[in-house]
């Protein structure tokens, strides 16, 4: 992975030194991780004219289940604690005789940004942007090997507990179950709050679980997702309880099903991001159901659950190839309940078979 890491930092570095500053800082932690490996918490990566710096709060521990910090890098732990790793690294900017630091204005702090300029108050302080959050967009084979292993962990922890008795347990304590399944299974642990909302509250977005009882005749929608050396997936499932489903169940799954299969079927190199989530959004319009639709399709993953692209309306940009994207649709009824439906994906030339599927459990609309 050295060569690996050292490749990304050389192609920041070209995007650095394009914009005018031959050092650059990387304080944002997924972005930290990208370029070094794993690092202590608060840790900032500064690359250097001479020589590339992690700069840490305390030392490595050596026991991250990502990995250690790349060892071509210089390692230095400040001598203190309490100090600020960021500031340190301007200092050392200065020191090693830069001009100019570009840095993640979007990350820092006004007040972080204020004290790098005062321990070093002839460098001139330029913006980096999102220069690592777009390399980090189109993903290697490594990192999709991350992503696919966390996808089956996911999918197993879901079928297990579709194995189990769910009349009368609470949302929270399914959450729950659902999230220490995924460690026993081998994840860092769930890539984000799992979310499990049933009867009025299913199909919500980012419903957070409450003490709600499951009962006969439900929807019951899970999203959850497992984290694997860092790389975050998502799933996305609506069943039916105890009963076969009722006539409006089934017509608005089969309605969330067909938009979801849509968009799915929309991910191909060179697609417009909004093209995507336009497909399946014109499904659910030709529902009748306009009103109260998510704000977006889908989305990036990868060190974070919520990445670059979006696949939104107004979203600007097109899909390459290796780029892992969630597609999500969804409709909820107030008071009713509804359906959604997410799978984590790789968008991949239709010469290799098109979007490669990492969540494969069943989306058949089963009466558990």
């Amino acid at each position: 992975m050295s060569e690996v890491y050292a490749t990304r930092r050389e192609r920041l570095r070209e995007r650095s030194t394009a914009g005018g500053s031959a050092s650059a800082l990387v304080t944002r932690p997924a972005n930290v991780r990208y370029l070094a490996g794993a690092a202590p918490h608060g840790s900032v990566l500064l690359l250097g004219s001479g020589e590339d710096v992690l700069l840490c709060g305390g030392p490595p521990t050596g026991e991250a289940v990502e990995g250690r910090p790349d060892e071509a890098l210089t390692v230095r732990v400040l001598p203190r604690a309490g100090g600020d790793p960021a500031v340190a690294a301007a200092g050392l900017a200065a020191g090693q005789g830069a001009e100019s630091l570009a840095v993640e204005e979007h990350h820092l702090t006004v007040t972080r940004h204020r004290a790098l300029g005062s321990v070093a108050p002839r460098l001139r302080l330029a913006d980096l942007g999102g220069a690592v959050e777009q390399l980090r967009v189109i993903k290697d084979e490594e990192e999709i090997s991350c992503l696919r292993i966390g996808a089956e962990i996911a999918d197993q922890a879901l079928g297990e507990l579709l194995e189990s008795i769910l009349v009368g347990r609470t949302e929270r304590h399914l959450a729950l179950e659902l999230e220490r399944r995924l460690v026993d299974h081998g994840a860092d642990g769930p890539a984000f709050a799992t979310s499990v909302g049933t009867g009025p509250n299913s199909g919500r977005r980012g419903h957070r679980p409450t003490d709600r009882r499951v009962e006969e005749g439900d929807f019951l929608s899970v999203c959850l997702g497992a984290t694997y050396r860092g790389y975050r997936c998502e799933i996305g499932r609506t069943f039916v309880i105890g009963t076969s489903p009722a006539d409006w169940q089934i017509e608005l799954y089969d309605l969330v099903f067909a938009a979801q299969r849509a968009g799915r079927e929309a991910l191909a190199p060179g697609a417009a991001y909004r093209d995507v989530d336009r497909a399946a959004r014109q499904v659910l319009d030709s529902g009748g159901h306009t009103e109260g639709l998510p704000p977006l399709t889908g989305h990036g993953v990868g060190l974070e659950i919520d990445e670059d692209p979006q696949l939104a309306p107004a979203a600007m940009g097109k899909l390459d190839a290796c780029v892992p994207v969630t597609v999500e649709p969804g409709v909820h009824l107030p008071g009713r309940g509804g359906v959604r439906i997410d799978d984590t994906l790789v968008v991949r030339p239709e010469a290799d078979g098109g979007p490669e599927l990492l969540t494969i459990t069943t989306k058949e609309l089963l009466a558990l």
